[in-house]
């Protein structure tokens, strides 16, 4: 198997399959940042195209001085907190958006099972709330706080990833988890 370094080099010399091996070897991984990060399909799917669209745009001009995957991961970051503040100035309810709609049979006929019925409806209420908790960080923070607790990186790769100070990704994660813990007080 390749390594990064040699499907750039042919990526340099004009080979696109190299840099389509490079997409497939890395996608999930962007997309899963993505995700986390949007909490909406759609949102992470325009994340990931814009990702790429940059990677492929700027392997001409990497230089090795860092590795592929933290340069990858740095654009993510950069696009996902970029898209983040657009999307919050821009903001404008969907007429596509997800409602409950009228029905005859209630959400707890819907699912087997009256416990398990009531356990799901908890669930999603709970996973609601942090969602929504989540969207009100500031962009740079919420990404630290995606990165380390949905994701699992490290604050050294977090703080390389979006090209800050350890100390400063231990702060947005130090303000983040506070302001969360303030909002979801009323979680137990």
């Amino acid at each position: 198997m390749e390594t990064d370094n040699q499907l750039i080099k042919k990526v340099q010399a004009g080979d696109n399959s190299a840099f389509e091996t490079l997409v497939c070897r890395y996608d999930r991984h962007v997309l899963n940042i993505a995700s986390s990060f949007r909490n909406s399909e759609d949102d992470a799917k325009d994340i990931y195209q814009e990702v790429f669209l940059r990677v492929y745009k700027g392997l001409n001009n990497f230089q090795f001085r860092s590795e592929f995957a933290t340069w990858l991961f740095r654009i993510t970051t950069n696009v996902c907190i970029t898209f983040d503040n657009k999307k919050k100035r821009y903001q404008i309810d969907s007429i596509d958006r997800e409602q409950y709609t009228d029905s005859t049979e209630t959400l707890a006929e819907s699912i087997p099972g009256e416990q398990l019925s009531d356990q799901k409806i908890l669930q999603s209420e709970t996973k609601y709330k942090i969602d929504t908790a989540v969207e009100t960080l500031p962009a740079r923070q919420k990404m630290a706080f995606t990165l380390k607790y949905y994701q699992g990186f490290k604050i050294k790769e977090i703080a390389e990833m979006m090209n800050s100070s350890d100390g400063t990704i231990k702060r947005y994660l130090f303000t983040a988890t506070n302001k969360l813990r303030d909002l979801l007080k009323d979680l137990h």
